[in-house]
């Protein structure tokens, strides 16, 4: 009974990794001292990996972005119009985009807050080997082993590859990335044949996207795929990894049939996986490399469940391996460097290197045939009857007629036609994060930072009258993050000091752990909101996370389902609306990011999840009068599968994701019939260039041709609060000129 995790996080105990990269975008160090930090990093890892007792240790799971553009610079998908640069700059051109080139396009991977960036594929894409015998996988192959440890190189599968692709803007109809899986299947062979000859033992191809609905020609594809690298005569043993879900039965036929030594199944997000297995017959000759672990989540393991689950898998498999149900990344990774937590949550959680221990725990459990690890404690009591009661004498949720609701705003607000605004922060300099920290650590009284908060919001404002954008925000100088934030004001969170995650690139957040009932014990926003309207005759929004992001980007209690938690959620905003409206703000947005993130991987699942989401939304959101606007904002996903639900949610205006995506989301807001306002971002904030205002301009005409003018926003695609002053002031003015440009052609 052997023991090996997927993956683990890369950022560094200390976000080294963070710091590093960040410090050579800004040119405080040259590209020998960030390849340095990054040798460092692994070294750290592969050590800890070995001393922890696993048996198997992952390698190539280290990125200095993401795996999935590490995967695109390993075959050399790069588009024409990065080549002529080189190196890291190429790299993170492709990744944040340079001044004259933007940026590859960004979005979720499958149902969680990473973000990866997506492959941009043509006819003409030509797949080799960059680098050939310095290939990154190689290269880290050999560091290890220098190290005197043995890894297992990870790398993306190739059909997810291509399945997560897009096409090119100016490639041909009906061309599909998977279209070119026989070439990108040429590379990955000669990879595993360079890897065999360094002295490689095993390779793990990463597949979650067998997790998802897939047609048959994409299971042929597989079987080709995967008939292809089975055969070649030297190579690595391979372990094809699933994750995220429950694998499909055609799917997980076709690798019992081909060559491969071992399959990674998922039984925590995946139990019926067992089910799916003995259909088939079982893997009598394979290892199957059982995710009993969570990968995505801080609960210990149920240490009996998961030893059963490994003991009925014995008579399905030829050998069982134990392992997280994906990779480590998803986590933090020292509980132990949390000091300030209430013991009675603390005693139920894992981060990263608790969970490595208690795969290997389990191992020793099942090799010695002893008792299982010790069991996770009962719950803490985190009942609120109050709350539950209120939930259920609540009714239906609903607002009034739309058309009415467009009316009575318009009269009350008097808004111009492509109305101009930010999607809620600013810029969090250096001098207001001091601030925070030193009020934390009581360096100064709650007066003085009550009076700092002050002082930004009032700079905020005036900056923001001065560009001459029409409805404005406060700039949230106090928020740490859009979700920890609400986090430590509500009851049933807790948070922690050194829980970080990577999220894309450098941007790290710490998800609070969502651990018993939600209330909201005060008013969370209504001071801050209060004082910014109160120093202009703007609009000023009121800005809330909404539910499903609130449990999205936290590690969510799994006593009770989703849906009555995120009921609990929009209670507690509801109240908070409330509290806003009554003190005279009217235009709030209760942002919702994480929506199209939460969908199920599978169609079928689909229907129930939406119908609690958007009834979480509209349980927060209904309470408020006509005149009241309510927002909305998405970004970073796929928004075309759950058109539908966005209209369902009944916001009066939604801000979504649409620079990178080249205004994608306009083709399919014509198809539904989309007739709310809407705000498609004409100004990618995760790139540090400045659009020009003829650019913007463009994006605002093709948003045009489905949207009528006084239905249409004008906006940046996020929040600013990642980026520095000088960009964003030259990008906002860019993006009013715009505005204006557009409108007085209009009414000319």
């Amino acid at each position: 009974m052997n023991t090996t995790i997927l993956g683990y996080p890369r950022i560094g105990a200390r976000r080294e990794l963070k710091f590093a990269t960040e410090d050579y975008w800004a040119g405080r160090i040259d590209a020998a001292a960030l390849e340095k930090a990054g040798a460092d990093l692994r070294a750290a890892v592969w050590t800890e990996l070995r001393d922890a007792g696993l048996d198997a240790i992952p390698s190539n799971t280290f990125s200095f972005y993401d795996q999935v553009l590490d995967t695109t610079v390993l075959v050399d998908a790069v588009p024409d119009r990065y080549r002529h640069l080189t190196g890291l700059d190429r790299y993170f051109a492709m990744a944040r985009g340079v001044q004259d080139v933007p940026p590859l396009e960004m979005t979720k991977w499958f149902d969680t807050n990473y973000h990866y960036i997506v492959p941009e594929l043509s006819p003409g894409t030509r797949f080799r080997l960059a680098d050939g015998p310095a290939a990154k996988p190689l290269l880290e192959y050999r560091e290890a082993k220098a190290l005197g440890i043995e890894t297992r190189p990870v790398l993306v599968g190739p059909l997810t590859y291509l399945l997560l692709a897009k096409p090119a803007v100016d490639a041909p109809a009906g061309f599909r990335p998977l279209d070119l899986l026989d070439e990108l299947v040429e590379v990955y062979a000669e990879l595993l044949e360079r890897l065999a000859g360094a002295g490689t033992a095993w390779v793990q191809l990463d597949e979650p996207a067998l997790v998802a609905d897939r047609t048959e020609a994409e299971i042929a594809a597989l079987a080709r795929a995967y008939a292809r690298l089975g055969a070649l005569p030297s190579r690595p043993r391979l372990l094809v990894a699933t994750y995220f879900g429950r694998v499909g039965a055609e799917a997980l036929r076709v690798l019992a049939d081909s060559r491969v030594e071992a399959v990674g199944l998922d039984f925590v997000t995946g139990p019926d996986n067992l089910e799916v297995l003995a259909s088939i017959g079982g893997l009598p000759r394979r290892t199957v490399v059982a995710g009993v672990v969570d990968g995505r989540n801080v609960w210990r393991v149920d240490s009996r469940r998961a030893k059963a689950t490994c003991a009925a898998l014995l008579g399905l498999a030829g050998q069982v391996t134990v392992s997280t149900s994906c990779s480590l990344l998803h986590v933090p990774i020292d509980l132990d460097a949390e000091t300030s937590l209430d013991p009675a949550v603390r005693e139920r959680l894992a981060f990263a290197r608790q969970k490595v221990a208690e795969v290997v725990a389990l191992g020793r459990a099942l090799r010695e045939d002893a008792p299982a690890p010790s069991e996770i404690p009962a719950p803490p009591a985190g009942i609120d009857h109050r709350v539950r009661a209120r939930l259920d004498m609540l009714g239906d949720a609903r607002r009034g007629d739309r058309a009415a609701r467009f009316a009575a705003q318009r009269a009350a607000l008097r808004l111009p036609d492509l109305a101009t605004t930010t999607i809620g922060s600013f810029p969090q300099t250096p001098q207001i994060r001091k601030v925070r920290a030193d009020r934390r650590a009581g360096r100064i009284g709650e007066d003085a930072y009550i009076q700092a908060m002050k002082d930004e919001i009032a700079r905020v404002i005036r900056l923001q009258e001065e560009i001459g954008l029409d409805v404005l925000v406060h700039g949230e100088p106090e928020r740490n993050d859009m979700v920890q934030y609400f986090a430590e004001q509500l009851d049933g969170f807790a948070t922690t000091e050194h829980g970080w995650v990577q999220s894309y690139g450098s941007r790290c957040v710490r998800p609070p752990i969502l651990h018993s009932d939600v209330a909201r014990p005060r008013p969370m926003t209504v001071e801050w909101t209060t004082y910014a309207q109160g120093l202009t005759n703007k609009p000023v929004k009121g800005m809330l996370t909404g539910p499903v992001t609130m449990l999205a980007w936290s590690f969510v209690r799994d006593d009770q389902p989703l849906a009555d938690t995120a009921r609990q959620v929009a209670l507690a905003l509801r109240d908070e609306i409330g509290d806003l409206e009554s003190a005279g703000i009217r235009i709030i947005q209760v942002d919702e990011p994480a929506l199209r993130e939460l969908l199920p991987l599978r169609r079928a699942e689909h229907s129930a999840y939406l119908q609690w989401a958007v009834g979480a939304f509209r349980l927060a959101t209904s309470g408020v009068a006509d005149t009241t606007q309510i927002h909305t904002h998405m970004c970073y996903s796929e928004f075309g599968e759950i058109i539908d639900a966005i209209g369902a949610l009944d916001a009066d205006v939604t801000s979504v994701e649409a620079a990178r995506s080249r205004m994608e989301l306009v083709a399919d807001l014509r198809a539904a019939g989309y007739r709310n306002g809407i705000g498609p971002g004409v100004y990618d904030i995760h790139s540090p260039r400045i659009p020009s205002v003829q650019e913007m301009e463009d994006n605002l005409r093709r948003a045009l041709q489905a949207v009528e003018p006084g239905r249409l926003w004008a906006n940046p695609d996020c929040g600013l609060k990642t980026r520095d002053y000088p960009e964003v002031e030259a990008s906002l003015r860019n993006l009013v000129a715009a505005a204006r440009r557009v409108r007085e052609s209009l009414s000319g």
